[in-house]
């Protein structure tokens, strides 16, 4: 079977060696062409949300963080809620066109494009609970399916549907202020537990208590989404949370 690249279309033709007569050869998802256009984020990072301090000026950093980290930081409301976003790329100008396909004209399949680099930044990575970042009923509908979310069934890793969001407008569209005191976006969500027989009564699921959780979303743009749902499960007593987005913008 041929296998053909998800982002440009033309066939992969198959760089095999002796290990591979005696092995099983995985499904190709991008060629050696696009593939190079990827930017791995390599080098020093931010410790709070990976952005590579090279493309910094000094001014902009301090310490081993990048001065936005530091500005969330300063607010008592923040500080501590969000420990570390991990980020595989460089927001391109390639990235950027293949998640607007991915994320905006409903191409779900490019999911596949990131499941080996998913699955190698959780490898060794301790965590109770992968939570990808919900979409407004709104915007659910609008793109038809949730793209963290398609990140780990692709990669078949369970995620937990424990946040639902409560507000849709962008974060991105906000100053550095209004996103810092914006309201919350997001709620723990809530399940039907039985209570005595005959009776039903909602409850907060309350699996998030001491859990170590891992956030996933597609870009890091301005943090303040991550943060938001962060601040929810850390709130209902998660005892940390971290994230990994294939971007970082």
């Amino acid at each position: 079977m041929r296998d053909y690249c998800l982002v440009c279309f033309s066939e992969i033709i198959p760089q095999m060696g002796w290990n591979d007569l005696i092995a099983t050869v995985k499904v190709q998802t991008i060629c050696p062409s696009c593939k190079e256009r990827w930017e791995e984020i390599r080098g020093e990072t931010c410790r709070i949300c990976g952005r590579p301090l090279e493309q910094l000026e000094s001014r902009f950093i301090v310490g081993d963080c990048c001065n936005d980290c530091v500005r969330w930081e300063e607010e008592p409301k923040w500080k501590g809620c969000l420990k570390k976003n991990h980020s595989i790329y460089h927001y391109n100008a390639f990235l950027q066109e293949v998640l607007a396909r991915y994320k905006f004209r409903g191409d779900y399949i490019l999911a596949r494009l990131f499941t080996e680099q998913l699955l190698q930044k959780l490898a060794g990575q301790s965590y109770d609970l992968l939570v990808p970042i919900p979409l407004s009923p709104e915007r659910l509908q609008e793109r038809g399916f949730n793209q963290a979310e398609a990140l780990l069934k692709e990669a078949g890793l369970p995620a937990a549907h424990i946040l639902t969001r409560i507000h849709g407008e962008k974060q991105s569209k906000k100053s550095r202020s209004e996103r810092i005191h914006a309201e919350q976006v997001f709620q723990l969500t809530e399940q039907t537990i039985p209570v005595g027989e005959g009776s039903e009564q909602p409850q907060l699921i309350p699996t998030v208590q001491g859990k170590n959780i891992i956030l996933i979303d597609d870009v890091y743009t301005t943090g303040s989404t991550l943060r938001h749902a962060a601040k929810v499960l850390t709130v209902h007593g998660a005892a940390s949370i971290s994230s990994i987005t294939i971007a970082r913008g």
